[in-house]
């Protein structure tokens, strides 16, 4: 065993709690970072579709909303 390792149940336990928090502040960031960049593109998404919509609109193409949907 390494010098650091826990060497009774207590310290065991405390290792284990340090442990499992590390690794669900770490989940807890990488689901915040999904999750802005999922409504980015979302709204990259919206934005992408009203440009195309608009672009239908300029060259005269009837029901430009109904062909995008």
């Amino acid at each position: 065993m390494a010098d650091n390792d826990p060497k009774t149940p207590q310290e065991l336990s405390d290792f284990a709690d340090n442990l499992l928090k590390k690794l669900q502040d770490k989940f807890q960031a990488l689901s915040d970072q999904l999750t802005q960049r999922m409504e980015e593109m979302g709204s990259n998404i919206d934005e992408l579709q009203k440009d195309v919509s608009d672009l239908m609109t300029q060259a005269g193409i009837e029901n430009a909303d109904e062909v995008m949907h």
